[in-house]
């Protein structure tokens, strides 16, 4: 695959942008502005449709087929109505842990909303972990001992989950029960440096290979389903955080990024850091799912 070009889609710097999610009702790219409590919807020729403003950061989100979106903020996972702006406390997460909020979460082939901790501290400590939440406000914890959990992506198959642990760095392939939501045959797909690239948020395309922001390495990785690093695109930002695939045909690249805690080295070099990126691809993407039953 030829290298793929990627342009600002807005002119916005944001402290951390995160998560994008294309949302194919309102033809927008939804996204996280994490340290402003914030979820933007834009459309891919740039244009901010909508804004909207929760009480607490939001770490990430999901589409539900409701209409309504499901939200982690820093230590519970919300229903939260666009139209109305009411929210509902659907399940509280690591809320007695202080030194722990929430970070990416997807929601997978199984209608549930998939979500990890991480550790705040400089630290990173292992003491982060990846959950499993339904509608009805059910729990599971899926794995454990995790300093960053990240990366979170769900192969066409239905049946394949990928998972990544930033401070790792790493990313693990599991086989899913798309009926209950059991995990098996854990396998390590990739284990990474700084200068690759560290793991943070992923994507999978149709033909089964799996995209990594490399967060440290300013490259979108993509990797084979044998955990081959196949091809590595230049991202104009010092930082980014999360590829996600959307329009209609599954094709348009976006990336989001971080600004925050960069060096004035690396903001010379990466002005453009915090912006929202947009590409083409030659492969279309997996969408993701709708959280089911709310």
């Amino acid at each position: 695959m030829a290298e793929i070009a990627f342009v600002p889609l807005t002119p916005t710097l944001h402290r951390l942008a995160e998560g994008p999610s294309w949302d194919d009702r309102r033809g927008a790219l939804l996204y996280c502005d994490i340290p402003e409590g914030r979820i933007r919807a834009v459309t891919p020729d740039g244009l901010e449709v909508d804004l909207w403003t929760l009480p607490d950061i939001v770490c990430s989100f999901g589409l539900c087929e409701s209409g309504r979106l499901v939200v982690a903020l820093r230590d519970r996972v919300v229903l939260f109505d666009p139209s109305s702006g009411g929210i509902e406390t659907l399940a509280t997460i690591e809320a007695d842990n202080p030194a722990t909020r929430l970070n990416d979460g997807k929601v997978g082939p199984d209608g549930a909303f998939w979500v990890g901790t991480m550790d705040e501290s400089p630290a990173k400590r292992k003491v982060g972990a990846l959950y499993r939440v339904t509608a009805d406000g059910s729990v599971e914890k899926k794995v454990e001992g995790l300093g960053v959990s990240n990366g979170l992506a769900f192969a066409a198959d239905g049946r394949t989950l990928f998972h990544a642990d930033s401070r790792g760095p790493w990313i693990d392939r599991w086989t899913l029960d798309p009926a209950t939501g059991a995990l098996s045959d854990r396998v390590r797909l990739a284990e990474l440096d700084e200068a690759t690239g560290r793991p943070d948020g992923g994507a999978t395309d149709v033909e089964g290979y799996y995209w990594s922001a490399g967060v440290s390495a300013a490259r979108l990785n993509r990797f084979a389903p044998d955990g081959r690093l196949v091809e590595s695109h230049s991202i104009p930002a010092a930082a980014p955080t999360m590829p996600c695939f959307g329009g209609p045909d599954m094709k348009t690249l976006f990336v989001t990024s971080l600004r925050t805690g960069r060096t004035e080295e690396q903001l010379a070099r990466y002005p453009l850091s915090g912006s929202v990126f947009v590409g083409r691809s030659t492969v279309a993407g997996v969408p993701v799912g709708r959280f089911r039953g709310v």
